[in-house]
């Protein structure tokens, strides 16, 4: 699924940002939209969101500013920031180090999958944690249905929809998202539940 770099310049510097988070040693995982674009699905979003330890968060700074990158860290307190100026514009990585309050760990790193992205091998997310991820982020003040559904639709049989029950059952709009799928044909609700509460 190979993009012309000149179309998507955010997928130059993904693979500029990965290559020195590999060559320094960080562990990280592709998350987000482009996550979704590498397992072959199909996202709403453009923006290019790395997971990374917190205790990780100054050496990734670190090393990004010595080739170039600008660091920032703002004051929401569960993530930091990278500009790479690219001609006229600056692109913009967030590595995420607390992502729907859920602290990364080395469990989260490990649940990854070893994938191209435009020729550049990294870890990138599986597929339950990303609907996980995704479900999570709505609520009273945001809860938009239409970011989800590509995502659901498009890697639905890589989701282990079990866990993704189990993990989102204390949010009601993950159980009205997965209603809402099930009378979609997406995946089988009373199948995914009855499959959560054996396990």
């Amino acid at each position: 699924m190979a993009v012309p770099e000149d179309r998507q310049p955010l997928i130059a510097t993904l693979k500029r940002a990965a290559f020195h988070l590999k060559d320094s040693g960080i562990p990280f995982c592709l998350a987000g939209s482009f996550a979704v674009y590498a397992r072959g699905g199909e996202s709403v979003d453009h923006d290019i969101d790395f997971l990374i330890k917190a205790e990780d968060a100054e050496r990734v700074l670190t090393a990004l500013a010595e080739v170039g990158f600008r660091g920032e860290v703002p004051p929401e307190g569960w993530l930091v920031k990278a500009f790479d100026s690219v001609g006229d514009q600056d692109n913009l990585i967030d590595f995420i180090f607390c992502p729907v309050q859920r602290p990364v760990t080395d469990a989260t790193l490990a649940d990854t999958d070893v994938i191209a992205v435009n020729a550049c091998h990294m870890p990138v997310l599986s597929a339950t944690e990303l609907m996980i991820h995704k479900v999570l982020t709505w609520s009273a003040h945001y809860c938009d249905y239409a970011r989800g559904l590509p995502v659901a639709r498009s890697l639905r049989e890589q989701i282990d929809w079990p866990r993704v029950y189990r993990e989102t059952a204390h949010s009601p709009y993950a159980h009205a998202f997965l209603f809402l799928i099930d009378r979609l044909g997406v995946m089988s609700l009373d199948e995914t539940s009855a499959l959560a509460a054996s396990l």
